[in-house]
């Protein structure tokens, strides 16, 4: 079985060694003007770090340069493709033709990715990208399953191709869309898009002879999301999409949370590989489960299996998961620490760790450890809260500072970078 690549978002080199830990072979970030995601602009340092810990890991970086550019930025995208060549970066997913031609003079030695915002929804448009330089092709989202399999079966032997899998959709066709420009002046094109399909809108009726007298059409007291779209989750036809030979399967979220990404990661890290193992015992329920815990909308399979699906909008807008939530990050193991946290003969039988806390944590909460590969994740209540700095045991933390630190009894031994869970 062709072994298939999980991509991940990385917004940041802390989201990135964050996918890497949970099983993601690769990631994908942006540039900090030049990407559709300018608001986890990544800069040039930073940007380099992530690709020399990738490569110290075996792992890859993809670099986002998919704005529809007008000329004045070719200047900036010249010396931006330039800095990719030098520091190597594993691909350049771009969507305007315009920017492949400097992709192919300025970085000759890098592999070039057609972005989702080409609109590649058939074998023609995807050779014709692959005459003219491209390696591959991220097929547009509104493709159906069997448009796919045509698609692989008579493509070129080497042309790669690529599917989103999990995460945000949009309203636009491939993420194209004008309504935050025509709206607010941030064009989605460009990188600043204000997520207007995500917006509530008060409707009203006009009566034709009686103009201006604006009757309110509300599904509730925020009015009615008509735009916004549910997410994407292909983890049940995640069988079919392996057998077709897809290289390389695509998580949306540069904006998500690092607990975010180590949850969706894992989850599918995990359902790959046991589908790959074990094919005929494949249950997608256990991943859903871990999904679940994690989801912002509904889900759905959008158009991969049915061309007339209209299971697709979510009109109450964001529904926000209302049952587990980011506890904290694992920093340190504080099991050979001395101090007074507790007696010696104690401490041999507990594992005392350091961790920076996302949400407010309290004795007797129910927590769950996210560990990397394992699909089930451990349970445990917190019995036992230290102060970070003076030992003292406590009730309570807040996340009244950035990176607020707490010391916690774990049930297992823990790795640093591990996420933890809180169950509201």
């Amino acid at each position: 079985m062709k072994k298939v690549e999980l991509l991940a978002p990385a917004g940041s080199f802390e989201k990135a060694k964050t996918a890497f830990l949970y099983g993601a072979d690769a990631v994908y970030c942006g540039t900090s003007s030049l990407s559709l995601r300018t608001r986890v602009g990544i800069d040039d340092e930073e940007l380099a770090k992530i690709i020399e810990y990738a490569h110290q890991i075996e792992k890859k970086v993809y670099v986002a340069l998919n704005i529809y550019a007008w000329d004045e930025k070719y200047d900036e995208i010249i010396e931006q493709v330039k800095l990719l060549e030098k520091v190597k970066a594993d691909g350049i997913i771009v969507a305007d033709g315009g920017i492949l031609e400097i992709a192919k003079q300025y970085a000759p030695n890098i592999p070039i990715h057609m972005s989702t915002q080409s609109n590649i929804v058939s074998l023609h448009s995807s050779n014709f990208w692959y005459k003219n330089g491209a390696k591959r092709m991220i097929m547009a989202r509104e493709m159906s399953k069997e448009q796919l399999k045509y698609i692989m079966k008579n493509k070129p032997d080497d042309m790669e191709t690529e599917i989103f899998v999990h995460g945000a959709i949009c309203f636009a066709y491939s993420g194209r869309c004008f309504l935050s420009d025509f709206l607010t002046g941030r064009s989605a094109n460009l990188g600043s898009c204000a997520q207007s399909c995500r917006w509530s809108y008060n409707l009203y009726a006009e009566e034709r002879n009686n103009p201006g007298q604006l009757m309110p059409i509300e599904t509730d007291e925020y009015g009615t999301s008509i735009f916004s779209s549910k997410d994407l989750c292909l983890i049940k036809e995640l069988p079919e999409v392996i057998e077709m030979g897809i290289d390389s399967l695509k998580i949306e979220g540069r904006l998500k949370t690092q607990y975010y990404i180590a949850s969706i990661i894992n989850a599918y890290r995990n359902a790959i590989d046991d589908y790959q193992k074990d094919p005929k015992n494949y249950d997608y329920t256990k991943y859903l489960k871990e999904l679940d815990k994690v989801k912002t909308r509904g889900i759905t399979t959008f158009y991969f299996n049915d061309r007339d699906n209209k299971d697709i909008q979510e009109y109450s807008g964001k529904q926000y998961n209302e049952e587990y939530e980011f506890g904290g990050i694992i920093l340190e193991n504080n099991q050979n620490e001395k101090n007074n946290i507790v007696d010696s003969q104690t401490l041999s039988k507990q594992h005392i760790y350091t961790i920076e806390i996302r949400n407010r944590l309290k004795i007797g909460d129910i927590m769950e450890i996210i560990v990397p590969n394992k699909i089930e994740p451990v349970e445990f209540i917190i019995n036992k809260l230290y102060d970070a700095e003076t030992n003292e045991e406590i009730d309570v933390v807040n996340p009244g500072k950035q990176g607020q630190q707490v010391k916690i009894e774990l049930p297992i031994e823990c790795q640093k970078d591990w996420i933890l869970r809180r169950k509201k």
